[in-house]
């Protein structure tokens, strides 16, 4: 599923309330540090001169749609078909939403979807800190899992790196994990083992999320063999970190 314009919506997300959407990637194609083994979007696709629209292009049409919007707004979500955070004029088109935002819709939020590759760029991270919502992903604390289920673009990149890079907010944003099952060229995908729950548990007590969402694959995925993870286990893990003070989401 690809979305075909740069601002889409609203739609009534499962995570984030009355959502309207917002895509800084091709419309043609998913291009993403990540080609995740569930991602919605498909598996990248080689594009030799990706078209990403301009900063002012989504002014545009953020204004033109925010303007259009009659009904209440909870949210303005940038996702869309690929990784965000990838937009060389991210900084720029985040002051943008939030100016249009206080315009409009003052009491909607402005949240980022990242899968937390670009968080090595100051850019990014200072966008970042402008939005209110900053939904952070990383879906397991073993390296090999991540590999297996991410499939990160730079095959060196580390469980560790990305730690240390969402060390940065200080706990202020949101630890985003899906959780998942299936086999992939002959190996098993499972990031809910007790090994795996136990590093997991260590790594978002280290991190100190002011908020943890988990979530299972909801729509058709890529890869056929996955399969959800049982909605009663999702809530033991979700009240395992809520026994320790966390306010933790789940979508099952």
């Amino acid at each position: 599923m690809l979305f075909d314009s740069i601002v889409y919506g609203p739609i009534l997300s499962r995570r984030l309330g009355v959502s309207l959407g917002i895509n800084l990637m091709p419309t043609t194609a998913k291009l993403c540090t990540f080609d995740c083994v569930y991602c919605e979007c498909g598996w990248n696709q080689p594009v030799l001169q990706p078209v990403l629209p301009t900063r002012q292009q989504v002014r545009e049409a953020l204004k033109t749609k925010l303007s259009m919007i009659d009904s209440p707004l909870d949210v303005i979500t940038f996702s869309g078909n690929g990784e965000p955070t990838l937009h060389p004029d991210f900084l720029g088109i985040i002051q943008d939403t939030c100016a249009l935002r206080d315009s409009y819709f003052p009491e909607a939020k402005v949240s980022v979807l990242s899968n937390s590759t670009q968080l090595g760029r100051a850019d990014v991270v200072e966008a970042l800190l402008l939005c209110d919502n900053r939904i952070l992903k990383l879906d397991s604390a073993i390296d090999a899992t991540m590999q297996l289920i991410d499939q990160p673009v730079n095959a060196h990149l580390t469980v560790a790196q990305i730690e240390e890079w969402l060390s940065q907010f200080k706990g202020d944003f949101t630890l985003q994990t899906c959780f998942l099952r299936g086999e992939y060229k002959g190996q098993i995908i499972d990031n809910t083992t007790p090994q795996e729950l136990k590093q997991w548990y260590q790594m978002v007590d280290r991190l100190h999320p002011k908020q943890v969402m988990i979530y299972v694959i909801d729509r058709a995925t890529p890869l056929k063999t996955l399969y959800r993870v049982p909605a009663n286990e999702m809530e033991t893990i979700a009240q395992t970190l809520r026994q320790k003070g966390y306010d933790v989401i789940v979508s099952a």
